[in-house]
Protein backbone atom coordinates (compact mmCIF):
# COMPACT_ATOMS: atom_id res chain seq x y z
CA UNK A 1 0.00 0.00 0.00
CA UNK A 2 2.70 2.31 0.93
CA UNK A 3 4.83 1.80 -2.47
CA UNK A 4 1.19 1.82 -4.00
CA UNK A 5 0.66 5.26 -2.89
CA UNK A 6 4.10 6.64 -3.64
CA UNK A 7 2.95 5.72 -7.26
CA UNK A 8 0.10 7.70 -7.29
CA UNK A 9 -2.30 4.94 -7.62
CA UNK A 10 -4.30 5.25 -4.79
CA UNK A 11 -6.79 8.22 -4.22
CA UNK A 12 -9.29 9.41 -1.60
CA UNK A 13 -11.67 6.55 -2.89
CA UNK A 14 -13.02 3.59 -0.90
CA UNK A 15 -15.08 0.86 -1.05
CA UNK A 16 -15.86 -2.04 1.74
CA UNK A 17 -17.64 -5.61 2.02
CA UNK A 18 -16.89 -8.67 3.86
CA UNK A 19 -17.06 -12.29 2.80
CA UNK A 20 -17.74 -15.51 4.59
CA UNK A 21 -14.30 -17.52 5.70
CA UNK A 22 -15.71 -21.00 7.24
CA UNK A 23 -13.85 -22.15 10.00
CA UNK A 24 -11.03 -25.07 10.53
CA UNK A 25 -13.22 -27.05 12.41
CA UNK A 26 -16.18 -29.35 12.96
CA UNK A 27 -18.93 -27.30 15.00
CA UNK A 28 -19.71 -28.70 18.18
CA UNK A 29 -23.22 -29.94 19.34
CA UNK A 30 -23.71 -28.67 23.86
CA UNK A 31 -22.64 -32.12 25.08
CA UNK A 32 -19.40 -32.49 22.74
CA UNK A 33 -18.81 -28.77 23.72
CA UNK A 34 -18.87 -29.44 27.53
CA UNK A 35 -17.53 -32.88 27.85
CA UNK A 36 -14.49 -31.07 25.55
CA UNK A 37 -14.19 -28.16 27.77
CA UNK A 38 -13.47 -30.52 30.84
CA UNK A 39 -11.54 -32.93 29.18
CA UNK A 40 -9.45 -29.70 28.11
CA UNK A 41 -9.10 -28.23 31.20
CA UNK A 42 -7.93 -31.52 33.11
CA UNK A 43 -5.39 -31.93 30.07
CA UNK A 44 -3.40 -28.81 30.78
CA UNK A 45 -3.68 -28.59 34.32
CA UNK A 46 -0.91 -29.37 36.99
CA UNK A 47 -1.18 -32.89 38.64
CA UNK A 48 -2.01 -31.85 42.23
CA UNK A 49 -4.97 -29.24 41.02
CA UNK A 50 -5.94 -32.25 38.01
CA UNK A 51 -6.28 -34.49 40.85
CA UNK A 52 -8.81 -32.46 42.78
CA UNK A 53 -11.03 -31.44 39.91
CA UNK A 54 -11.24 -35.43 39.01
CA UNK A 55 -12.01 -36.20 42.63
CA UNK A 56 -15.50 -34.10 41.93
CA UNK A 57 -16.14 -35.71 39.17
CA UNK A 58 -19.46 -37.97 39.26
CA UNK A 59 -19.84 -39.69 35.65
CA UNK A 60 -17.57 -42.79 34.64
CA UNK A 61 -15.26 -40.88 32.50
CA UNK A 62 -11.92 -40.03 32.67
CA UNK A 63 -12.55 -37.68 29.95
CA UNK A 64 -9.33 -38.58 28.27
CA UNK A 65 -10.84 -39.53 24.73
CA UNK A 66 -12.06 -37.16 22.23
CA UNK A 67 -16.09 -37.20 21.00
CA UNK A 68 -19.38 -37.91 22.70
CA UNK A 69 -19.70 -39.76 25.40
CA UNK A 70 -21.68 -43.36 25.05
CA UNK A 71 -25.17 -43.24 25.46
CA UNK A 72 -28.59 -44.54 24.21
CA UNK A 73 -29.62 -41.35 22.13
CA UNK A 74 -32.56 -42.54 21.40
CA UNK A 75 -34.28 -42.52 25.23
CA UNK A 76 -34.86 -38.90 26.22
CA UNK A 77 -34.44 -39.72 29.24
CA UNK A 78 -30.69 -40.72 29.04
CA UNK A 79 -29.93 -37.89 27.13
CA UNK A 80 -31.23 -35.39 30.02
CA UNK A 81 -29.27 -37.34 32.33
CA UNK A 82 -26.41 -37.00 30.45
CA UNK A 83 -26.46 -33.36 30.37
CA UNK A 84 -27.33 -32.98 34.01
CA UNK A 85 -24.37 -35.00 34.66
CA UNK A 86 -21.77 -33.33 32.29
CA UNK A 87 -23.15 -29.62 33.65
CA UNK A 88 -22.94 -31.21 37.01
CA UNK A 89 -18.97 -31.68 36.85
CA UNK A 90 -18.65 -28.94 34.64
CA UNK A 91 -19.54 -26.67 37.66
CA UNK A 92 -18.71 -28.88 40.32
CA UNK A 93 -14.57 -28.00 38.24
CA UNK A 94 -15.58 -24.44 38.53
CA UNK A 95 -16.23 -24.48 42.14
CA UNK A 96 -12.73 -26.07 42.84
CA UNK A 97 -11.44 -22.83 40.96
CA UNK A 98 -13.56 -20.77 42.01
CA UNK A 99 -11.35 -17.78 44.00
CA UNK A 100 -7.93 -19.37 42.57
CA UNK A 101 -5.28 -17.40 40.76
CA UNK A 102 -5.05 -18.92 37.26
CA UNK A 103 -2.43 -17.57 34.31
CA UNK A 104 -2.01 -18.30 30.76
CA UNK A 105 -3.44 -21.17 29.42
CA UNK A 106 -5.13 -22.53 32.77
CA UNK A 107 -7.29 -19.46 32.98
CA UNK A 108 -8.63 -19.88 29.48
CA UNK A 109 -9.39 -23.01 29.82
CA UNK A 110 -11.34 -22.31 32.73
CA UNK A 111 -12.95 -19.07 31.04
CA UNK A 112 -14.03 -21.45 28.50
CA UNK A 113 -15.89 -23.96 30.92
CA UNK A 114 -17.64 -21.48 31.99
CA UNK A 115 -18.57 -19.88 28.96
CA UNK A 116 -19.78 -23.45 27.44
CA UNK A 117 -21.77 -24.79 30.85
CA UNK A 118 -23.83 -21.80 31.10
CA UNK A 119 -24.91 -20.88 27.65
CA UNK A 120 -27.01 -23.63 26.62
CA UNK A 121 -28.09 -24.78 29.49
CA UNK A 122 -31.44 -23.98 31.90
CA UNK A 123 -32.61 -25.63 34.81
CA UNK A 124 -35.96 -27.48 35.05
CA UNK A 125 -38.81 -27.45 37.18
CA UNK A 126 -36.95 -30.77 38.46
CA UNK A 127 -34.08 -29.12 39.48
CA UNK A 128 -32.06 -31.04 36.52
CA UNK A 129 -29.85 -28.87 33.72
CA UNK A 130 -31.20 -29.35 30.39
CA UNK A 131 -30.58 -27.69 27.28
CA UNK A 132 -32.14 -24.73 26.86
CA UNK A 133 -34.64 -23.69 23.82
CA UNK A 134 -32.99 -20.77 22.80
CA UNK A 135 -29.38 -19.47 21.25
CA UNK A 136 -27.04 -17.44 23.24
CA UNK A 137 -26.12 -14.36 22.48
CA UNK A 138 -22.18 -14.73 21.12
CA UNK A 139 -22.72 -18.48 21.47
CA UNK A 140 -19.14 -20.32 21.52
CA UNK A 141 -19.47 -22.96 18.51
CA UNK A 142 -16.83 -24.88 19.30
CA UNK A 143 -13.74 -25.63 21.86
CA UNK A 144 -11.37 -26.12 19.21
CA UNK A 145 -11.70 -22.71 17.65
CA UNK A 146 -13.40 -20.60 20.54
CA UNK A 147 -13.34 -17.61 18.35
CA UNK A 148 -15.38 -18.96 15.40
CA UNK A 149 -19.36 -17.83 15.56
CA UNK A 150 -22.29 -18.46 13.51
CA UNK A 151 -22.92 -15.89 11.03
CA UNK A 152 -25.27 -14.88 8.28
CA UNK A 153 -24.47 -13.13 5.26
CA UNK A 154 -28.14 -12.75 4.46
CA UNK A 155 -30.91 -13.78 6.42
CA UNK A 156 -31.13 -17.11 4.23
CA UNK A 157 -27.82 -17.76 4.36
CA UNK A 158 -25.94 -18.72 7.32
CA UNK A 159 -22.14 -19.61 7.87
CA UNK A 160 -19.76 -21.12 10.64
CA UNK A 161 -16.61 -19.05 11.42
CA UNK A 162 -15.35 -16.10 10.54
CA UNK A 163 -15.90 -12.51 8.30
CA UNK A 164 -13.06 -11.27 5.83
CA UNK A 165 -13.33 -7.44 5.74
CA UNK A 166 -11.75 -5.53 3.11
CA UNK A 167 -11.12 -2.07 1.87
CA UNK A 168 -9.99 -0.98 -2.01
CA UNK A 169 -9.37 1.56 -3.54
CA UNK A 170 -11.99 1.08 -6.34
CA UNK A 171 -9.96 3.44 -9.37
CA UNK A 172 -6.77 1.12 -8.92
CA UNK A 173 -8.36 -1.79 -7.27
CA UNK A 174 -6.03 -2.28 -5.15
CA UNK A 175 -6.53 -3.47 -1.62
CA UNK A 176 -5.94 -0.93 1.23
CA UNK A 177 -6.80 -2.51 4.08
CA UNK A 178 -8.13 -5.94 5.56
CA UNK A 179 -9.30 -7.38 8.57
CA UNK A 180 -10.88 -10.81 10.04
CA UNK A 181 -13.90 -10.89 12.63
CA UNK A 182 -15.95 -13.16 14.22
CA UNK A 183 -18.99 -14.20 11.87
CA UNK A 184 -21.20 -12.88 14.22
CA UNK A 185 -19.84 -9.03 14.19
CA UNK A 186 -21.62 -6.91 11.90
CA UNK A 187 -19.67 -4.82 8.86
CA UNK A 188 -20.19 -1.67 10.42
CA UNK A 189 -18.36 -2.30 13.35
CA UNK A 190 -15.18 -2.30 11.72
CA UNK A 191 -15.38 -0.04 9.20
CA UNK A 192 -13.44 2.88 11.18
CA UNK A 193 -10.93 0.31 11.03
CA UNK A 194 -10.63 -0.09 7.44
CA UNK A 195 -10.70 3.44 6.67
CA UNK A 196 -8.13 4.27 8.89
CA UNK A 197 -5.82 5.60 6.43
CA UNK A 198 -8.42 8.28 4.93
CA UNK A 199 -9.90 9.24 8.72
CA UNK A 200 -8.51 12.09 10.89
CA UNK A 201 -5.83 9.82 12.94
CA UNK A 202 -8.83 10.58 15.93
CA UNK A 203 -11.10 8.03 14.90
CA UNK A 204 -8.06 5.35 13.90
CA UNK A 205 -8.48 2.13 15.66
CA UNK A 206 -6.55 1.77 19.10
CA UNK A 207 -7.90 -1.43 20.40
CA UNK A 208 -4.45 -3.60 21.27
CA UNK A 209 -6.42 -6.40 20.14
CA UNK A 210 -6.15 -5.47 16.31
CA UNK A 211 -6.16 -9.06 13.95
CA UNK A 212 -3.32 -7.64 12.05
CA UNK A 213 -0.39 -5.42 11.30
CA UNK A 214 -1.27 -4.36 8.13
CA UNK A 215 -4.22 -1.99 9.38
CA UNK A 216 -1.96 -0.14 11.52
CA UNK A 217 0.68 0.23 8.64
CA UNK A 218 -2.09 1.53 6.34
CA UNK A 219 -2.91 4.25 8.97
CA UNK A 220 0.59 5.20 10.71
CA UNK A 221 1.97 8.01 8.76
CA UNK A 222 -1.37 9.02 6.19
CA UNK A 223 -4.19 9.75 8.57
CA UNK A 224 -5.34 13.04 7.18
CA UNK A 225 -1.44 14.37 7.35
CA UNK A 226 -1.21 17.63 4.89
CA UNK A 227 2.43 15.40 3.21
CA UNK A 228 0.02 13.11 1.77
CA UNK A 229 -2.34 15.14 -0.60
CA UNK A 230 0.77 14.85 -2.59
CA UNK A 231 0.21 11.38 -3.33
CA UNK A 232 -3.33 10.59 -3.72
CA UNK A 233 -4.50 13.93 -5.00
CA UNK A 234 -6.22 15.19 -2.57
CA UNK A 235 -10.13 16.04 -2.81
CA UNK A 236 -12.89 14.97 -0.18
CA UNK A 237 -12.59 11.48 0.65
CA UNK A 238 -15.59 9.02 -0.80
CA UNK A 239 -16.84 6.08 0.87
CA UNK A 240 -18.70 3.37 -0.62
CA UNK A 241 -20.84 0.81 1.14
CA UNK A 242 -23.85 -1.67 1.04
CA UNK A 243 -26.70 -1.30 3.71
CA UNK A 244 -24.81 -3.10 6.31
CA UNK A 245 -22.46 0.01 6.52
CA UNK A 246 -25.40 2.30 6.24
CA UNK A 247 -25.99 2.47 10.05
CA UNK A 248 -26.52 5.92 11.95
CA UNK A 249 -23.54 5.78 13.45
CA UNK A 250 -21.36 5.20 10.58
CA UNK A 251 -23.17 7.92 8.90
CA UNK A 252 -22.42 10.59 11.74
CA UNK A 253 -18.56 9.07 11.82
CA UNK A 254 -18.56 9.74 8.32
CA UNK A 255 -20.06 13.35 8.56
CA UNK A 256 -17.77 14.36 11.50
CA UNK A 257 -14.90 13.66 9.62
CA UNK A 258 -15.65 15.53 6.46
CA UNK A 259 -16.22 12.31 4.45
CA UNK A 260 -18.94 12.05 1.20
CA UNK A 261 -20.87 8.85 2.24
CA UNK A 262 -21.85 6.25 -0.56
CA UNK A 263 -22.61 3.57 1.69
CA UNK A 264 -26.80 2.92 1.14
CA UNK A 265 -28.64 3.11 4.00
CA UNK A 266 -32.13 0.42 4.25
CA UNK A 267 -35.20 2.04 3.88
CA UNK A 268 -38.09 1.41 6.53
CA UNK A 269 -40.05 -1.28 6.26
CA UNK A 270 -43.59 -2.04 7.85
CA UNK A 271 -44.64 -5.44 9.39
CA UNK A 272 -46.87 -7.06 7.26
CA UNK A 273 -47.28 -5.10 4.32
CA UNK A 274 -48.58 -1.80 6.86
CA UNK A 275 -47.15 1.64 6.83
CA UNK A 276 -43.58 1.73 7.38
CA UNK A 277 -41.99 4.67 8.78
CA UNK A 278 -41.29 6.51 6.14
CA UNK A 279 -44.99 7.44 5.70
CA UNK A 280 -44.74 9.33 8.71
CA UNK A 281 -43.43 12.78 8.63
CA UNK A 282 -40.59 13.76 11.47
CA UNK A 283 -40.08 17.36 11.66
CA UNK A 284 -37.10 16.87 14.75
CA UNK A 285 -37.18 20.51 14.66
CA UNK A 286 -40.53 20.91 16.08
CA UNK A 287 -40.18 17.62 17.77
CA UNK A 288 -42.94 15.94 16.22
CA UNK A 289 -44.44 13.43 13.88
CA UNK A 290 -47.57 13.25 11.42
CA UNK A 291 -49.04 9.87 10.29
CA UNK A 292 -50.58 9.76 6.62
CA UNK A 293 -54.14 10.77 8.20
CA UNK A 294 -52.33 14.25 9.14
CA UNK A 295 -52.52 13.66 13.27
CA UNK A 296 -49.36 15.00 14.62
CA UNK A 297 -48.31 14.46 17.91
CA UNK A 298 -45.81 15.17 20.15
CA UNK A 299 -42.29 13.62 20.45
CA UNK A 300 -41.84 12.62 24.15
CA UNK A 301 -38.63 12.25 24.68
CA UNK A 302 -36.43 10.07 27.30
CA UNK A 303 -34.19 11.86 30.29
CA UNK A 304 -30.97 12.14 28.33
CA UNK A 305 -33.04 13.22 25.02
CA UNK A 306 -31.00 11.22 22.59
CA UNK A 307 -33.68 9.19 21.70
CA UNK A 308 -38.00 9.47 21.66
CA UNK A 309 -41.20 7.97 21.06
CA UNK A 310 -44.26 9.57 19.19
CA UNK A 311 -47.83 7.53 20.33
CA UNK A 312 -50.80 8.39 18.03
CA UNK A 313 -52.75 5.90 20.89
CA UNK A 314 -56.42 7.02 20.86
CA UNK A 315 -56.28 8.76 17.60
CA UNK A 316 -55.97 5.16 16.11
CA UNK A 317 -59.28 4.49 17.30
CA UNK A 318 -61.86 6.19 14.65
CA UNK A 319 -58.69 6.06 11.77
CA UNK A 320 -59.92 5.19 8.24
CA UNK A 321 -55.95 4.04 7.76
CA UNK A 322 -56.20 2.17 10.77
CA UNK A 323 -56.11 -1.22 9.42
CA UNK A 324 -53.54 -0.46 6.55
CA UNK A 325 -51.45 1.27 10.04
CA UNK A 326 -51.21 -1.10 13.19
CA UNK A 327 -52.72 -3.82 14.60
CA UNK A 328 -51.86 -2.70 18.23
CA UNK A 329 -54.70 -2.09 20.58
CA UNK A 330 -52.87 0.98 21.96
CA UNK A 331 -52.58 2.33 18.69
CA UNK A 332 -49.46 3.29 16.17
CA UNK A 333 -45.82 4.45 18.06
CA UNK A 334 -42.88 5.77 16.20
CA UNK A 335 -39.49 5.57 17.36
CA UNK A 336 -37.01 8.06 16.82
CA UNK A 337 -33.83 6.94 17.77
CA UNK A 338 -30.40 8.81 18.41
CA UNK A 339 -29.34 9.32 14.77
CA UNK A 340 -32.56 10.14 13.04
CA UNK A 341 -31.57 13.27 11.13
CA UNK A 342 -28.03 11.87 9.65
CA UNK A 343 -30.36 8.49 8.28
CA UNK A 344 -33.19 10.93 6.89
CA UNK A 345 -30.40 12.91 5.16
CA UNK A 346 -28.51 9.46 3.81
CA UNK A 347 -32.01 8.41 2.57
CA UNK A 348 -32.92 11.58 0.79
CA UNK A 349 -29.51 11.66 -0.56
CA UNK A 350 -29.25 8.10 -2.09
CA UNK A 351 -32.36 9.05 -3.87
CA UNK A 352 -30.66 11.17 -6.22
CA UNK A 353 -30.26 9.73 -9.62
CA UNK A 354 -26.43 10.86 -9.96
CA UNK A 355 -26.03 9.27 -6.53
CA UNK A 356 -27.59 5.94 -7.68
CA UNK A 357 -25.11 5.84 -10.65
CA UNK A 358 -22.14 6.36 -9.01
CA UNK A 359 -22.97 3.99 -6.31
CA UNK A 360 -23.98 1.11 -9.18
CA UNK A 361 -20.79 1.78 -11.34
CA UNK A 362 -18.58 1.89 -8.50
CA UNK A 363 -19.47 -0.56 -5.39
CA UNK A 364 -19.56 -4.08 -7.65
CA UNK A 365 -15.73 -3.50 -8.17
CA UNK A 366 -15.65 -4.54 -4.26
CA UNK A 367 -16.91 -7.54 -4.94
CA UNK A 368 -15.36 -8.79 -7.94
CA UNK A 369 -12.21 -8.37 -5.68
CA UNK A 370 -13.76 -10.57 -2.92
CA UNK A 371 -14.20 -12.89 -5.37
CA UNK A 372 -10.59 -13.19 -6.84
CA UNK A 373 -9.40 -13.57 -3.29
CA UNK A 374 -11.68 -16.28 -1.94
CA UNK A 375 -11.96 -18.41 -5.48
CA UNK A 376 -10.46 -22.10 -4.85
CA UNK A 377 -7.18 -21.64 -6.36
CA UNK A 378 -6.28 -19.67 -3.37
CA UNK A 379 -8.19 -21.47 -0.86
CA UNK A 380 -9.47 -18.65 0.95
CA UNK A 381 -12.54 -19.45 1.42
CA UNK A 382 -12.02 -22.00 4.16
CA UNK A 383 -9.40 -20.75 7.00
CA UNK A 384 -6.53 -22.73 6.83
CA UNK A 385 -5.95 -22.33 10.78
CA UNK A 386 -7.55 -21.49 13.75
CA UNK A 387 -8.16 -18.19 15.91
CA UNK A 388 -8.72 -15.08 14.54
CA UNK A 389 -5.30 -13.50 15.11
CA UNK A 390 -4.13 -16.14 12.98
CA UNK A 391 -6.84 -16.07 10.48
CA UNK A 392 -6.92 -12.43 9.95
CA UNK A 393 -2.77 -12.74 9.43
CA UNK A 394 -3.35 -15.39 6.48
CA UNK A 395 -6.05 -13.48 5.23
CA UNK A 396 -4.17 -9.95 4.72
CA UNK A 397 -0.89 -11.99 3.26
CA UNK A 398 -3.60 -12.93 0.45
CA UNK A 399 -4.84 -9.75 0.14
CA UNK A 400 -0.95 -8.36 -0.20
CA UNK A 401 -0.32 -11.44 -2.76
CA UNK A 402 -3.50 -10.38 -4.35
CA UNK A 403 -2.49 -6.89 -4.78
Amino acid sequence: VDVAKAAGLIGRKRVMDSAPIYDAVATQDTVTLIRSAIRGLLKIVDPDLKAELQAVLQRDDDYTTAGKPVCDWEDPDARIELVDALASDGHGCLEVLDGRELKGPVSRAARLLATVVGQDLEIDADGRFVIARKVAKDRVISTVDPDARHGHKTSARGFDGYKGHIAEDPDSEIITNTTVTAGNVADGAVAEELLADILPTTTNNNNPDTDTGDAGDAGTDTGGDDDDDDDDGGGVPVVYGDCAYGTGELQQVLEDAGVESKCRTQKPVGRKNRFSKAKFKIDLDADTVRCPNKVTVTIRRSKDGTTGTAAFGENCAECPLRKACTESVSGRTISVGPHEAILAKARERQNDPGWQDDYRSTRPKVERKLAHLLRRQHGGRRARMRGRIKVGADFALLAAAQN
